[in-house]
């Protein structure tokens, strides 16, 4: 697949799960692709972890495309304009910005957070802290990132910027910290899209279903999950190659349907259908 060959792009938050999913399925269809995270062999690792973004970069090599990797904090202002700014002196331009920055599971071991509570447990009795960082990691660290990507794609009136997120819209998702943190994710692609949409730039979401990613692996929970981080990712890729893209600007769209459309598969050829938290 050379469908993104000529494309430059941005992932930020690739060192593991959806992000890393995405880096490696840009890669499979022949993009240049930026991962950034906290995460490196040569540094520090968020909750100790293996996982890290050299890693990450190689398997897009691997996969066909070009990686490159580049240690960022995205909650901090500095950290983001700084890479943004050597992702332009050195490619020119960014075509495709995937924000899947987030930090709101960290310190989950399978059972409970940090601060000792549980998934669902009833608001009065949450921390504020909790939601503080679910908001910071996920959509502070969003905001800071299209923010500082934005004006080069205004420029080149050509753009398009996917969050990785949750769809808010059946209901609620059985969390207070975790629903407000996707809600607001949600809404601010929502908000950038209105904003964008004069200058030619999309913006929208992606919402997966239950992914294997490394900690729900890690917690046991592999079996109960219906998808792996590729299958967003070849979502992503396969929107990312669409000319007609804009059409879903502002709008949350699922991996599942987007399998269905663009005739994609996940690693073992099946297309699962759309999870729904029970």
């Amino acid at each position: 697949m050379t469908a993104l060959a000529s494309r430059i792009c941005l992932v930020a938050g690739a060192s593991r799960g959806v992000g890393r999913g995405v880096a490696r399925a840009l890669g499979e269809a022949g993009a240049t692709v930026i991962v950034t995270a906290r995460s490196s062999e040569t540094g520090l690792k968020t909750d100790g972890r293996s996982e890290v973004i050299e890693d990450t970069a190689r398997e897009v090599d691997a996969a066909g495309g070009r990686g490159h990797h580049y240690l960022c904090d995205h909650t901090k202002e500095r950290d983001v304009d700084t890479l943004v700014s050597w992702c332009l002196r050195r490619f020119g331009r960014i075509d495709l910005l995937v924000n899947a920055v987030w930090g709101g599971n960290e310190g989950f071991d399978g059972t409970r957070h940090a601060d000792g509570s549980q998934f669902g447990t009833p608001f009065w009795r949450r921390g504020s802290r909790s939601l503080g960082h679910a908001l910071e990691s996920g959509l502070y660290a969003q905001f800071l990132t299209s923010r500082a990507v934005t004006p080069a794609m205004v420029s080149a009136k050509k753009g398009l910027i996917v969050s990785i997120s949750f769809d808010t819209g059946p209901g609620y998702l059985g969390d207070v910290v975790y629903d407000l943190a996707k809600s607001a994710m949600n809404r601010l692609s929502l908000a950038m899209a209105e904003e964008l949409k004069p200058h030619g730039v999309a913006a929208l979401v992606v919402s997966p279903g239950f992914v294997a990613t490394e900690r729900v692996v890690d917690a046991g929970m592999a079996a109960e999950a219906t998808e792996t981080p590729r299958y967003a990712g070849r979502a992503v890729a396969a929107l990312a190659a669409d000319p007609d893209v804009g059409r879903f600007s502002g709008q949350i769209v699922h991996a599942a349907d987007m399998a269905r459309l663009y005739h994609f598969t996940d690693d073992d050829g099946s297309q699962p259908a759309r999870f729904t938290p029970a």
